[in-house]
């Protein structure tokens, strides 16, 4: 969709602002930054418009999906002090290694048995661990295969069509839910309220919340007048295994897929590790000093935005002044970063992956700069995108400190856009530990 859309944009010149109605819906759709900083950061688009699927999975609340409002920023102070906050981020650190220890592990286990590593399963395993512990202190074989399972089966249906998602203005929203994507996923809800509630009361039965260290201890320790109901915690806590699950594994994944292309870059990597960290295990302190390390992180998130489309739009609450034109009341507003991010006016050559160019010019991905915002901006950015980021970094650091990767089979970059966008073939590596390669 976000390449089709690109063209048509290019097609009737309109890179600024693009009109369309998508069922009942009218939308307007940004491929340029200036723009696309008029609609993240207007007052007037600081909802999402309704999805059937994300409703239901996040119980019609959530960060990602509560109207803007008073209990919409009281969740966002709860979960970046609990979770994302600077502070937060660095207790967490020794979790993030232990993690990578592990995946490191797995992936000499892989090499032995099968000959090959397969990078999606080996990358989510590892996404879903760090999670859970970090939300719940969930770690080894606590982390059951359920909480997979659930994440999995939300993936499918948040990333299934549904038409009526496009008739939700109209009486026939419900009825043109085809593929039946409500039901499953209220049974799905149940679920997961199932699974959460049940570890919910086993920590307050535990009493010990003040001794540990992850967001779910945080939020029951809260005082009595700024605790949230059992639902909100559920929502929040569900929330962010679910969308830190998934980012920092797709991201990875398609790191490693052009890491394994280009075995120039991955070279002038290892010789960077080298000279920067040595022999002992890269830390989080070490990142700030692998220039080129950041540089493909960067230049990955340019190529494959995990959102092309910024995952979910933004609804226009009153009539707004965009560029030229007034976007009525009502209008769906998106902007297609990968449209921007392979723009040639931008980026000179951007079906190149270049590395480099981030190092003769400093673009940040965090939002200030609308060149590159894989994360959004604005009032409704991404919350995670700190601790997304330094996560990746860390263990594509580990990943490349340890091995040399070369491709198991061809290697194929065509996309799936379903959630995120990921590698529609996932990817398969030849490894060989670094020093062994004699």
């Amino acid at each position: 969709m976000h390449r089709r859309l690109a063209a048509l944009a290019d097609a009737h010149g309109a890179r600024r602002l693009m009109s369309l109605t998508l069922g009942a819906t009218p939308v307007v759709i940004s491929s340029h930054p200036d723009t696309a900083r008029e609609i993240l950061s207007g007052a007037a688009f600081v909802d999402r418009p309704p999805k059937a699927a994300a409703r239901e999975l996040m119980f019609c609340r959530a960060i990602g999906f509560a109207p803007a409002g008073e209990y919409w920023r009281r969740l966002r102070r709860v979960a970046g002090a609990g979770m994302l906050s600077p502070r937060r981020l660095a207790a967490l650190e020794g979790l993030r290694r232990r993690v990578a220890n592990g995946m490191v592990g797995r992936v000499a286990g892989q090499m032995e048995r099968c000959g090959e590593v397969a990078m999606r399963a080996l990358l989510q395993r590892a996404s879903l661990e760090s999670m859970a512990g970090s939300v719940l202190g969930l770690e080894g074989d606590a982390v059951g295969e359920e909480l997979g399972e659930m994440v999995r089966e939300g993936y499918e249906l948040v990333g299934t069509f549904n038409l009526g998602d496009h008739y939700y203005t109209t009486l026939w929203g419900p009825l043109m839910d085809l593929r039946g994507v409500g039901p499953v996923c209220r049974r799905l809800a149940a679920r997961v309220r199932g699974y959460f509630g049940k570890i919910i009361e086993e920590r307050r039965v535990a009493g010990d919340c003040h001794q540990r260290d992850d967001l779910l201890s945080y939020m029951l320790a809260l005082p009595e007048d700024e605790r949230l109901e059992d639902s909100d915690v559920i929502a929040v806590l569900w929330e962010m295994i679910f969308r830190g699950v998934d980012v920092v594994a797709i991201l990875l994944e398609w790191a490693m897929a052009r890491i394994a292309l280009h075995p120039d870059i991955q070279s002038k990597a290892h010789k960077e590790i080298n000279e920067v960290v040595g022999s002992h295990p890269i830390t989080d302190s070490d990142v700030p000093n692998l220039h080129l390390l950041q540089c493909i992180v960067k230049e990955t998130l340019r190529m494959h935005p995990p959102g092309p489309l910024l995952s979910w739009a933004r609804l226009a609450g009153h009539d707004a002044q965009v560029g030229k034109h007034v976007v009525p009341a009502g209008t769906t507003a998106m902007v297609n970063m990968w449209a921007i991010s392979h723009d040639q006016n931008i980026w000179g050559d951007p079906w190149v992956f270049r590395p480099e160019r981030f190092g003769e010019q400093d673009v940040s991905v965090l939002g200030s700069d609308l060149r590159l915002a894989p994360f959004g901006s604005g009032r409704r950015a991404c919350p995670g995108r700190m601790m997304g980021l330094s996560t990746v970094q860390l263990w594509l650091g580990r990943l490349l400190q340890e091995y040399e990767w070369l491709p198991a089979r061809p290697i194929k970059l065509a996309e799936r856009l379903r959630l995120s966008m990921e590698m529609k073939e996932p990817l398969a590596c030849h490894t060989v530990r670094r020093g062994e390669a004699a």
